[in-house]
Formats: structure tokens, C-alpha cells, sequence
């Protein structure tokens, strides 16, 4: 089995963004949607009729073009759209046996789904997969009484809304399902898509769904009894609790009210046993009616507004159904719990203090808890599932199961019991058994949970790699404070920060150095990479300026040639060295990568050489790199000037452009036409340890080369530009005085226009500029603001 092409039935939000998700992947897809039933006004002015090809095909074709206005971006640059096709569901469903997967997403209501899929047997090929991205529809019931050839190949993929952005992925199989089936798309979810897949059941709105609504009906119904206001919730079950910061009543807004109260009502007609469980307070139904649906409507549970001072948000009273301002919230358990250590920590101060913060947030775990419980096995079919659906769907940093390890299972059981309340069958299981705990670790960190009565392996993907079992199975080959060398096996290492937000010290630079050695004596190869939030933030601003400030120019100068010499040895290693970077990658952390011969990054990886933000250049080989990739553009034969490939890289830098995903870093000279990215972010390391071993296979190191300076000639349309920019109003003077330096610094100086020189020569012109920037106030001024702040400042 391949899927090579894909059809999109519905071009609505969801339909168009999984579209979007698939052109990401490389997939190319057909967009399906209905014909428009009229002409608007401008149509009938250009007297086009409702058979024109453009008018049928156009609902399809206004929602691909959304795609490109979308915030967060669907795409992961604009040109991807071109791999989505338009077209309608009336003409072109014979077009379905072109396709590999065909993906419902229209409206929920499943007398529409019956209809549809009967007419989609009738075209797709045998063998083609067919699925519904229902949030909750009965599957068995979407395809009754069509063959068994069909339903042997349909099942459920329910995406989470943004697509590129959720990882989880609910593969639901139906009735018939062919179990091949079953695991080659969870394997494609994962693999192609960079999705965390979890199996769940045909019930109404699956496992993530089903437990993360019930959890907001009872936060509403608990606000309520308790007359607590809703910023006050929210700052209750946000990040303290474990949850993202949009914590309840934004995260509704997000996804939209009329969405979650459709969700809600799902469960209560397909469980009319369950229905006072999802019972909403009668104020939702007056925002409906009102159309404070939440951003899409401006405002919700949260309105925002403009007023003279900027951005104004206000907060919904339910009692007076009017806007308030937000107040700050002060409960003493929630103080303690903020200041408590881990999130296990947190939860436990939160849950056992004694005022009303404290009571609430017990009030809303409580059920949650014993609600996921009681589902197992109708939902899933073991707690790996629910608590892998609650981190991925809903961005819980622990699932329920998790949770009840967090604050003690035999704890938290005695205090139900004490409360009134009864247990959980598996609950009563665990605790009989005398085990304390669902999960539990061995010795090298390798989990097993609570299964049917006894612990199992929890299953560990081939495509993904833990550093923190690597180091307790003692695969450290050496280390420091900010790094470690690791054996990732098959003749790979792997060096790994972990320094502080993996910032870049004098640790970094000395371990890189005795890596390189011990890889060139004992390795293939080595990959650069780790697993903290982010790839690297840059240098360690706070010492930088501590030594300025103390004017160490001596001390600031060796710095920066010590990472120069790294970032030049890096490059010219006589063993492959593949870079792994994911999230923010700035600053340092974009230069080593840009000296590795080679570059696996995460699709989602934000790149950029970001100095000028702080009143500097790059100045650990990145100004140095970007003009030698400005030059690369300049190809024999072709008569196009210098200066349109050193504007291209030089506004990279000096606008501190930041890339949105690993496809835009390509376009901005980050990445080469031979680097690659992985769509799943949890493969990364092991996909550079693939491309380690295949470029040693038959590997020749880089031997220094002479660059072509661009000289005063090009400098001059750079400085150009930046005067063009000022007189605008775009930039500030000292940005234009930050432009000119680093302009100097990539065309070679004083040296003329295509003058060979060693790359040295570039090195030595960037930290100068760098040393002399770094003297200057207005340059401390920024990065003491960027340290407070966390934002640059633009003096």
C-alpha cells in the first residue's frame, strides 16, 4: 500500500487545513466541495451562469485561497498550495479513482455522510481507503448496507483542528475494518503526517474529545456553584493545573463556541445516560444566540477591544451577561502552587489547600478523573490511549491516568471515598492488588503501565529515541554542565545540550571541541541534537553583557574565536556532523547548524540569525556563512549581479527573519537544497542517525575554499536599501547603523568586488563588528531589555 494522492471531501476549515496538512507531507490532494446554489452579485454582473466551470469549482477554490490568510498558517509556505487541486462534488467524484485515500469532512449530520459515501463506492477503486473525519458520528452507521469490499477499508481519522499543529490523530476502526488497514495508517499518520496516533472506539466523539469536554461542562457547572469568575478559572486550570495557558474559557474561544457546544451535545443524544453530565448553563445558549461565538466573532467568554492605551480584553460576567475588566486573581493555594516545583508538586499544593481556589480545583479534577476511569474499555482499550489523547488533543501536560499518579492513587481514592464518592473498577483493580501506581519505570527509564491486572511494556516507536534513557542505560561517552556526547548506536554519536534554554557557553564550545575529537578517532559520525523545549536560544546573552559591562574585551574577543574555531571545525571535520534542530533555533544555535555538512531538522523548526535584535551581528561564523551561501548564488555563466543574491541574505539577517517552519528556513538560506526535515518531531534524532550513516558511506570532507568578497559595490546598494528603509520609517537610525556594520562585514570590507580571500578574513570582519557593537550603549540597551523583556527594543 502507498498513498501517493489523497481526495478532500468538504473544503470547510477542517477540510481545507487537512488539505493543507497533506501538501506539507508532499501529498498531493484533490479539494471536494459542493456547487454554490446561487450567483453572488458580482457573478451575475460578469454574466457567468451557475455552469461555468470557475463558479462550481469556486466554494473549493475561495477556501484554498483562505488558506494563505489562515493565522496560525496551515501551510508551511504559501507555494504548497499549488499541490491542492480544486474541484466539486456534483462533476468530479469520478475523479475519486485517481486517489490512494479519500478523507470526509462535511457538515456533521449523518443523513448527508450516508449519502455521500454511497456515492463515493460507487467510484473509488478497489482497495482505495475511505475515512470520515467525524468528531463523534457513529461510523457503523455512516456506512450501513454498503459491501463488505467497501467497509473493509473505511474507518475514522480524526484530526485535531489546526492539523499542522495538533499532534493527535484518532484512528477509529469501524465494524468491518481490515486491521492492515488499521496499521498501515496509523504508521503513515505517524511517519508521513508527524502525528501521535492513538487507537480509540466507535463511541460518541471518541477518547480526547469525549473526556476534554466533559471536563469543560464540569468547570462550568462548578463555576457556577461556586460563583467564581471566569479569568479567575482560568487561572486555576491553566499551566498550574497542567494545562496550556488558554487554560478553560480561552481555550473555548480558540476553538469556538458553537463548535464545543455542538461536541457537548454529541455525547448527550449518543449517551442519553451521560446527558445531565453534559448539561451547558443556559448563558452559552444566549452567547450562541448572540454570536459571541469566541476570536472568530472578536469576542466570547473574552472580548477584545482597542482603546488608547493598545489591546484591551475584557472578561464575560455570566450573571449580568456584560464585559468587565480582568481583575488579578489571588488565592494563597494557587500562590503555593506556583511556586511549588514540579507539575506533580503543583497539582498536590493546589489540590489540598483550604480556600476556595483550592476547592475549585479539586471540584473539576475529581470527576475528570474518575470519569476517564470508568470509560476504559469503552473508549480504549488500555489508559495509554486516554492520557496520550488528553497531551496531544488538548495539550495536558499529564493525562488523567498520569494525574492520578501525580497526587497518589491510594490517597486520592481514600479521599473520594471519604467525600461520598465511589471508585473506578480499575481503581479497585490497582489498589487490591497493592500497587501504587498505573505507570511504572524501570531502571533505565523505560515505562510499563497497568493493563488487565498486570503491567506490560508500553510500546516505544523504532523511529523515535530517548536521551533521558540513553543516559540512564550509561550511553554517555562524555559530558559536561551544557552537553553530552551520546552513543546513539550503529557507530553514532550524539551531541546533546542541556544547558540552560540549551543557551551557548563555554561548556558548549568545549564540548563540542572534545566531541569532534573522540568522534573523528571512534565514530562514523555525529549528530548534533537534543530534546529540550527548544534546539538553542543563541549565546548566553546575561554573561555577554556582564563582560562588556566589566569591559573583558579580551575575554569577550577569546568567546567569540573560540566558537568561530568550532563552528570552522565543525565544517571541515573529517567525519560527517548532521544537525537536528527543532523549535526556536537562534542565533548560535542557527550557526552550528549552518556549519554541518548536512541538516535533519523538525518540519517545525523557527530559524534565524537574530542578533541585530540585541544590537549585534552573528558573530560565530553566521555573517561569514550567509555571505559564502550569498556568492553560491552567483553561478558561472549566468549573468545575474551580486547584488540580488547578497540582498536576499543580507535582509535575512538584518531583518532578524525567523523562519515559520523548516520549508520557509530553506527559502531564506538556512537550509541547502540536499537538507531534509522530519514531519514528526519525535523521529528527528533518528532520522539524523540515518543520514550520519549514509553520508559516511562515502564521505569527503569539505577542503577550505577562497570566497569572492562582494565588495564596496554591492555594500553601497546594501546601504542603499537601509537608507531607503529609514527615510520610511521602517527602521530606526541605530538599525541602519547595525545594517551598515554588518553590510562591511559580508561584502569583505574595503577589499574590491570578487577578491578572493580565506574565510578567515570574513571571520575576523565579523567579530570586529561584533566587539565594536557590543561597546556601544544603545547596544547593552538592548540586551537588557531583551533579558528583562524577553522582546527586542528598538532604540
Amino acid at each position: 500500500m502507498q498513498i501517493r494522492k489523497v481526495a478532500v471531501l468538504g473544503s470547510g476549515v477542517m477540510g481545507s487545513t487537512i488539505a493543507a496538512h497533506l501538501a506539507n507531507a508532499g501529498i498531493p490532494s484533490l479539494l471536494l466541495d459542493i456547487v454554490p446554489s446561487k450567483l453572488s452579485v458580482k457573478d451575475e454582473a460578469a454574466g457567468l451562469t451557475l455552469e461555468d466551470r470557475n463558479i462550481r469549482n469556486s466554494i473549493a477554490e475561495t477556501n484554498k485561497a483562505n488558506l494563505k490568510k489562515l493565522n496560525p498558517a496551515p501551510l508551511f509556505v504559501p507555494e504548497f498550495a499549488d499541490r491542492i487541486e480544486v474541484g466539486n462534488l456534483s462533476d468530479d467524484l469520478s475523479r475519486l479513482s485517481e486517489v490512494d485515500w479519500v478523507i470526509e469532512v462535511v457538515v456533521e449530520r449523518l443523513d448527508i455522510k450516508v449519502d455521500l459515501f454511497k456515492k463515493v463506492a460507487a467510484y473509488v477503486r478497489p482497495g482505495t481507503i475511505v475515512s470520515s473525519n467525524t468528531s463523534g458520528i457513529s461510523l457503523k452507521a455512516m456506512v450501513e448496507g454498503l459491501p463488505e469490499s467497501f467497509t473493509r477499508y473505511f474507518l475514522g481519522t480524526h484530526f485535531f483542528n489546526p492539523p499542522r499543529y495538533m499532534k493527535l490523530l484518532e484512528i477509529i476502526p469501524g465494524p468491518n475494518t481490515d486491521p492492515e488497514i488499521v496499521a498501515y495508517l496509523a504508521e503513515f499518520g505517524e511517519r508521513v503526517l508527524g502525528k501521535g496516533v492513538i487507537l480509540a472506539k466507535d463511541t460518541p466523539n471518541f477518547i480526547a474529545n469525549r473526556i476534554g469536554v466533559y471536563g469543560l461542562a464540569v468547570t462550568l457547572q462548578e463555576m457556577l456553584r461556586s460563583g467564581l469568575s471566569i479569568d479567575e478559572v482560568d487561572a486555576l486550570t491553566g499551566p498550574v493545573m497542567g494545562r496550556p495557558k488558554s487554560a478553560s474559557f480561552r481555550t473555548v474561544d480558540l476553538v469556538g463556541l458553537d463548535t464545543f457546544m455542538h461536541t457537548a451535545n454529541t455525547v448527550a443524544v449518543g449517551v442519553p445516560s451521560e446527558k445531565e453530565n453534559f448539561r451547558l448553563p443556559e448563558f452559552l445558549q444566549v452567547m450562541l444566540q448572540n454570536g459571541w461565538l469566541g476570536d472568530k466573532t472578536k469576542q466570547g467568554f473574552y472580548k477584545k477591544s482597542k482603546g488608547p492605551q493598545g489591546k484591551v480584553v475584557e472578561v464575560l460576567d455570566p450573571q449580568t451577561m456584560t464585559y468587565v475588566a480582568k481583575k488579578d486573581v489571588k488565592f494563597a493555594s494557587l500562590e503555593k502552587a506556583k511556586a511549588a516545583g514540579s507539575l506533580k508538586d503543583k497539582l498536590r499544593t493546589l489540590v489540598s489547600g483550604q480556600d476556595a481556589g483550592a476547592e475549585f480545583s479539586w471540584n473539576v479534577l475529581k470527576p475528570v478523573l474518575i470519569y476517564a476511569a470508568n470509560l476504559l474499555g469503552d473508549i480504549a482499550d488500555d489508559i495509554t490511549a486516554i492520557d496520550e489523547g488528553m497531551r496531544w488533543g488538548f495539550n495536558w501536560e499529564m493525562g488523567p491516568f498520569e494525574i492520578w499518579d501525580a497526587l497518589g492513587v491510594k490517597a486520592t481514592a481514600e479521599r473520594i471515598i471519604a467525600e461520598g464518592g465511589s471508585l473506578p473498577p480499575v481503581v479497585q483493580e490497582l489498589l487490591a492488588k497493592g500497587d501504587g501506581s498505573f505507570y511504572r519505570k524501570n531502571e533505565i527509564g523505560q515505562t510499563a503501565f497497568f493493563n488487565a491486572g498486570e503491567y506490560q511494556q508500553k510500546p516505544v516507536s523504532p523511529h523515535a529515541f530517548s536521551f533521558k534513557q540513553a543516559h540512564k542505560a550509561g550511553k554517555a561517552i562524555l559530558n559536561n554542565s551544557g552537553a553530552s556526547l551520546i552513543d546513539l548506536g550503529d557507530g553514532v554519536a550524539c551531541l546533546e545540550f542541556h544547558s540552560p534554554n540549551n543557551s551557548i557557553g563555554a561548556d558548549i564550545v568545549t564540548m563540542i571541541q572534545k566531541s569532534l575529537v573522540e568522534v573523528e578517532k571512534n565514530y562514523l559520525g555525529m549528530v548534533i541534537g537534543n530534546q529540550g523545549k527548544n534546539f538553542c536560544v543563541g549565546a548566553n546573552l546575561m554573561l555577554i553583557l556582564l563582560e562588556a559591562e566589566e569591559e573583558n574585551w579580551d575575554e569577550i574577543d577569546l568567546m567569540i574565536r573560540a566558537l568561530q574555531n568550532e563552528t570552522m571545525a565543525m565544517k571541515y571535520a573529517k567525519k560527517p556532523i548532521v544537525a537536528a534542530p527543532f523549535g526556536m533555533t537562534l542565533g548560535g544555535g542557527a550557526e552550528i547548524c549552518l556549519h554541518s555538512h548536512a541538516i535533519q531538522a523538525s518540519s517545525e523548526t523557527y530559524m534565524g540569525l537574530v542578533e541585530v535584535g540585541v544590537g549585534l551581528i552573528p558573530g560565530g561564523g553566521g555573517t561569514k556563512e550567509m555571505a559564502v551561501r550569498a556568492m553560491e548564488g552567483v553561478l558561472p555563466g549566468i549573468q545575474v549581479a551580486p547584488d540580488y543574491f547578497f540582498g536576499k541574505r543580507f535582509e535575512t539577517v538584518a531583518m532578524a527573519q525567523v523562519s515559520t517552519s523548516a520549508e520557509k528556513a530553506r527559502q531564506l538560506g538556512f537550509l541547502r537544497d540536499h537538507d531534509r526535515y522530519s514531519m514528526n518531531s519525535d523521529h528527528v534524532i533518528m532520522d539524523a542517525k540515518a543520514r550520519v550513516i549514509d553520508l559516511a558511506n562515502n564521505f569527503r570532507p569539505n577542503l577550505p575554499t577562497k570566497i569572492k568578497v562582494g565588495g564596496p559595490g554591492v555594500r553601497a546598494t546594501l546601504e542603499l536599501a537601509l537608507y531607503g528603509m529609514r527615510q520610511g520609517n521602517y527602521i530606526s537610525d541605530y538599525d541602519q547603523h547595525l545594517g551598515k556594520k554588518l553590510a562591511y562585514a559580508m561584502t569583505g570590507g574595503d577589499r574590491p568586488a570578487g577578491m578572493l580571500v580565506d574565510e578567515q578574513v570574513l571571520l575576523d570582519l565579523e567579530r570586529e563588528a561584533f566587539l565594536s557593537l557590543l561597546g556601544e550603549p544603545k547596544t547593552q540597551d538592548r540586551i537588557r531589555h531583551m533579558l528583562a523583556k524577553g522582546k527586542p527594543l528598538r532604540n
